[in-house]
């Protein structure tokens, strides 16, 4: 059974993969920058794998100072959130007047703006994609010449690697026993929480082999000198522990 794609808010609309659009933002753009403010902004695994790159941070300091984690009663999964600063604003606190502090490095939301992609995991496990604009009232950008379609703007951003670890982690964020009202213990949310957004803690407790559950197959060296190889690893560790599969 195909599992259909969310409803859509009034102000976004689905686009295909071949869709012209115009758009371009740049600091001549009147509001360059107020997308960078009034916002929640989610941060996935590999964001915030990024993130640590980009301030030169362990996991534990980034998550002192810039993230904020929650969870309502019924969700299975914690949610992280980049911190906004008390400025009036709810501004991002790696954005100043000349733009992003952090580029090299930011959010895959950020880098996707005003498109966003969804992605839902069919039974059979392979990955369905969507695509959509957002238009708000405060952009300008839709307004400048600039021809876009989906793929262009995707490889323009850097999105690719974004895109695939996302995908990797949906199967864990939808998986069947996720659909059907798994309610995750304590002990399977921390391993959650180490795995995805503790990359620096996973390492050591891979290194000396105190992770959870049934010892792993002993990594290669690339898994422990490389973070987007070691990620790829914890989020399969992960799935093994969670769903026993």
């Amino acid at each position: 059974m195909e599992i259909p794609p969310p409803q859509l808010p009034e102000n976004v609309t689905k686009i295909a993969v071949d869709e012209k659009f115009t758009f371009s933002c740049h600091p001549g753009v009147s509001c360059f920058t107020d997308c960078c403010r009034q916002l929640e902004l989610a941060l996935t695994p590999y964001d915030v794998l990024r993130l640590r790159f980009g301030t030169k941070m362990a996991s534990r300091q980034l998550h002192d100072n810039y993230i904020i984690m929650e969870q309502e009663s019924g969700e299975p999964f914690p949610r992280f959130y980049l911190t906004m600063v008390d400025d009036g604003r709810d501004s991002c606190v790696f954005v100043n007047d000349r733009g992003c502090t952090i580029y090299d490095h930011r959010p895959g939301a950020c880098r996707a703006y005003p498109m966003g992609r969804g992605a839902t995991r069919q039974a059979d496990g392979t990955i369905n994609d969507f695509h959509v604009l957002l238009k708000e009232s405060h952009c300008r950008g839709f307004e400048e010449s600039t021809i876009q379609d989906v793929a262009a703007y995707s490889r323009d951003q850097g999105l690719t690697p974004y895109n695939r670890f996302n995908d990797e982690v949906a199967v864990i964020l939808q998986h069947e026993q996720i659909r059907q009202g798994m309610i995750l213990s304590d002990e399977q949310r921390a391993a959650f929480i180490l795995a995805l957004y503790d990359l620096d803690t996973f390492r050591i407790r891979l290194t000396e082999n105190s992770l959870p559950g049934p010892a792993p197959q002993k990594p290669g060296k690339s898994v422990a000198e490389d973070d987007e190889t070691l990620l790829l690893f914890a989020i399969q560790w992960l799935n093994s522990f969670l769903y026993k599969e």
